[in-house]
This record gives C-alpha cells, sequence and structure tokens, in this order.
C-alpha cells in the first residue's frame, strides 16, 4: 500500500512540474527562475524573458521525466531505472549550471 501511495505523489508531482514546463515553453505563467525572481522591477521589463523561459521549461521537463521514472520504479521494481534517475538528475544540474553561466 505505500508503495502505491508513493507511486501516485511520484505521479502527481511528474504531472505538476510537466504542466510547468508546458506553461514556460510556451512563455505564459510565473517565470521560475532565479535571474527574473532576484531582478528589479525596472530590470524585469527590460530583459528578454525568453532564454529564461526556456532554461525553466527544460530544467522542469528534466524534472518531470525523473518523476515519472520514479512512479515507474516503484510500481514495476526495475531498480534498473535509479541508474536513469541519478543519469537524470546530473543532467538537470549540469544543464543548469551552464546555462546560467550562458
Amino acid at each position: 500500500m505505500k508503495e502505491i501511495i508513493a507511486a501516485i505523489i511520484c505521479g502527481i508531482l511528474a504531472i505538476i512540474y510537466l504542466v510547468i514546463s508546458i506553461m514556460s515553453f510556451k512563455e505564459k505563467g510565473f517565470l521560475f527562475n532565479n535571474a527574473y525572481i532576484w531582478a528589479s522591477k525596472q530590470e524585469r521589463e527590460k530583459m528578454n524573458k525568453k532564454p529564461y523561459y526556456r532554461q525553466t521549461a527544460i530544467v522542469f521537463a528534466l524534472i518531470a521525466f525523473t518523476f515519472l521514472c520514479m512512479a515507474v520504479e516503484i510500481i514495476t521494481g526495475m531498480e534498473w531505472l535509479w541508474i536513469v534517475i541519478g543519469a537524470a538528475y546530473i543532467l538537470v544540474f549540469v544543464y543548469a549550471v551552464k546555462s546560467s553561466i550562458k
């Protein structure tokens, strides 16, 4: 029973992150990006938000993928998925750092 509840929670989180990702790809909704969040009102009005939306969308899509893999692993017991999940989190970290520097 605990496994099913954990899988449902991971599935719900995957859907939430996927929705945020899709909205970010469409450049709609709140921009979940540190550069935007910490910018002043004047800077926000002047900045080109397109690259920040794209960065946010990619990161949230990768996070949604990891939660989906977790849900599948919990349900099926395919332990090799943890390697995929770990690789995806490393990819998220590397992409976030690399795109922030860029």
